[in-house]
């Protein structure tokens, strides 16, 4: 309580400066810092008796954020809006801040807050979650879809996230995963221990398993679930719960992804060309998580975002080029390449490229120029020509992915006699 008497002290002394400030500068006579804009401005009147009014148009200090005479920003703030709000809120925003709201960083303070005076506390635009969704249109959407909804998001997002800037947590998130669930979900209570089938979860990552916002899944469970899950069997891959190392896995890597996925690791480990997280200490739980993902194919992330975690480089380019390529632009790599291992160069999903390109691409409607393992590329003879000799396979910065501006410029490339 003593704490919050000094802020709010704090916060009176710098309006204080700042009205004596503006008085000063403009020289303003004696009520004319705001009863005066009041004359014009009537409609601020009703705005006035709302139930929360910003404390500068309480005061009747709008020369605290508007210059009375000219600017060279709108509505003839004095400052950029930041700056403004800033000048009297400077605590928003920590020193140490380990994530900070895109709109805080970016000081945008009118997209959540009326400037003058609203229905709801801190003059909010608007109450609850409706006002997180009006930017996070995808997330409500998804949330108004879902079978099963977290709670708190029905109710109010800053249950679990902080409006400005989180001290020590990603996403804004007001506490570390698992101790921001426990302030809710008790984990010593019967109740509990028995939908997690005795297994001593109380200290674990919980969104592992659980959508924090909602599914479609039973005790909104992400909406893939690996089934060993789905059939409450934690045992086929944990040591018993009532084991003293009850969370460790009976095995650990590809090892233990083989007792069940014994026919499609074989077949991987069958091919020439084996994707190297797939051989890695982690093994499948390199791309995959081992309980539930709200991707496909137990996912950790989408597949563009996924691949882009190692070929950073190569999705980075790709996505910014002029024209990506339709697979690629979907984020859909494994339309191409196979994620575990193949007979072919670069995990190509078909023996040859005009193969793979020729899935999609009628090429043979397209051209009448040769391609195929017999033609080679005169400017490389370890080349054969193909789809790739002329366009790019993810992405370019020209029409119909050719890797030169014009097709021109591409068949003098092999045809000099052409060259002008």
């Amino acid at each position: 309580m003593r704490v919050y008497r000094v802020v709010m002290l704090l916060v009176l002394f710098c309006l204080a400066s700042a009205a004596g400030w503006a008085e000063d500068r403009y020289k303003l006579k004696e009520g004319a810092r705001g009863k005066l804009c009041l004359n014009c401005h009537v409609t601020f009147q009703d705005k006035m008796k709302a139930p929360f009014v910003h404390t500068p148009l309480r005061r009747g200090e709008c020369s605290g954020c508007h210059n009375p005479h000219t600017s060279s920003r709108g509505k003839l703030l004095d400052k950029n809006a930041d700056a403004i709000c800033f000048g009297c809120h400077p605590s928003v925003i920590g020193k140490k801040s380990v994530s900070i709201h895109k709109v805080v960083a970016e000081g945008k303070c009118v997209q959540c807050h009326d400037p003058h005076s609203s229905q709801q506390k801190y003059n909010l635009l608007a109450s609850g979650s409706s006002l997180c969704f009006n930017c996070h249109k995808s997330m409500g959407e998804t949330v108004s879809q879902v079978k099963h909804r977290h709670y708190p998001v029905e109710k109010d997002c800053l249950t679990c996230h902080t409006p400005h800037a989180s001290a020590g947590n990603k996403s804004l998130l007001k506490d570390a995963v698992p101790g921001l669930c426990a302030k809710c979900h008790k984990t010593d209570r019967p109740v509990f221990v028995k939908q997690h089938m005795n297994y001593p979860v109380g200290k674990s990552a919980c969104t592992s398993c659980h959508a924090p916002h909602g599914s479609n899944q039973p005790g909104i469970l992400h909406d893939t679930v690996h089934k060993p899950v789905a059939n409450r069997m934690c045992n086929q891959c944990h040591e018993e719960a009532s084991s003293p190392n009850a969370l460790k896995t009976k095995k650990a890597g590809l090892d233990l992804c083989k007792a069940c996925h014994t026919p499609m690791i074989k077949d991987v480990f069958d091919k020439k060309l084996l994707h190297w997280p797939v051989s890695g200490k982690k093994a499948c739980q390199s791309c995959h998580t081992p309980h539930a993902s709200g991707n496909k194919g137990l996912l950790r992330q989408s597949q563009s975002a996924l691949c882009g975690s190692c070929h950073a480089e190569t999705v980075g380019q790709t996505t910014k080029a002029k024209t990506p390529h339709s697979p690629v632009k979907e984020g859909a790599c494994t339309a191409c390449h196979s994620p575990h291992a193949s007979d072919n160069s670069m995990l190509f999903v078909q023996p040859d490229i005009p193969g793979l390109c020729g899935s999609c691409h009628d090429w043979k409607k397209h051209s009448t120029h040769p391609i195929g393992e017999k033609y080679r590329d005169p400017r490389d003879k370890n080349l054969s020509v193909d789809c790739l000799s002329c366009h790019h396979g993810h992405g370019s910065e020209h029409k119909r992915l050719l890797l030169l501006g014009t097709v021109t410029e591409v068949c003098v490339q092999c045809h000099d006699k052409y060259r002008r």
